[in-house]
């Protein structure tokens, strides 16, 4: 059931209320830590010489199609653009690092913060192959939501990307993010036109969702082999639909 609008005095709906309401803090710069993977702060001299390497085993560059930059000719270039575009608070971003090898295997940011709304978008994802469909990838989105929603207390959390881009759609959905909307001709990048899909959680959809991404990431979801018992798609989906069947 949707939730019915309120009156103001003259009668016209409004929105809810938001009691006790305060900007919210800015993400620290200090690590996120899980069982398989640990985020900290993206640095050239640390994490530039393993992205490079991990990226290289995709030779045909097929990650860098959505993304706003090509290819890495080497591990220099990729360290000159760390330097150049990734220190900033704003995208603030992150090397995804592998705990059991030590080795940075993708790189995702927070952007688009806006602290007195409570918004902050995920972004900027760019997995190797060797962390792509793993434990580890589910578990750093995880703990990015996590740091958003439980530690820092943000209403909404946004996902946003090329409305061509199939994968990157597939992966919101999969995560629990919910369909909002198509921007039309939203930017240009590449020389291109792209049109831009819109995803988000918001607040009070979190705690089921987490539930439903702790529950994925058990152990015990998973068989000798490795297989999952349980999709999180299944369990994101239906942790969507109990919420809404008890929302008043």
């Amino acid at each position: 059931m949707s939730e019915q609008p309120r009156a103001n005095a003259l009668g016209q709906p409004i929105g809810p209320p938001v009691p006790g309401w305060s900007p919210r803090p800015r993400p620290p710069r200090t690590p996120m830590v899980g069982r398989h993977v640990r985020l900290e702060p993206l640095e050239a001299a640390r994490h530039a010489a393993d992205l490079f390497a991990a990226f290289a085993a995709e030779p045909s560059g097929r990650h860098f199609t959505y993304l706003s930059v090509e290819p890495f000719d080497d591990a220099g270039a990729l360290a000159a653009w760390i330097e150049t575009s990734c220190r900033g608070d704003d995208p603030l971003f992150h090397a995804i690092v592998e705990r059991t090898t030590g080795r940075a295997l993708g790189v995702a940011a927070f952007l688009r913060i806006d602290p007195a709304a409570g918004s902050i978008e995920v972004g900027h994802i760019n997995l190797a192959p060797a962390l792509q469909r793993t434990a580890g990838a589910t578990e750093a989105m995880y703990l990015m939501m996590g740091r958003a929603f439980d530690e820092l207390g943000y209403r909404r959390y946004e996902w946003k990307c090329d409305a061509l881009n199939a994968p990157s759609r597939r992966a919101a959905l999969r995560l629990g993010f919910t369909y909002e909307g198509i921007f039309r001709q939203a930017t240009v990048y590449k020389g291109r036109n792209r049109d831009t899909a819109w995803y988000a959680i918001i607040d009070r959809e979190w705690p089921a969702l987490a539930a439903a991404h702790a529950r994925w990431l058990d152990p015990a979801n998973f068989d000798p082999a490795g297989r999952q018992r349980e999709s999180l798609s299944a369990l994101t989906r239906d942790a969507l639909a109990a919420r809404a069947s008890t929302t008043p």
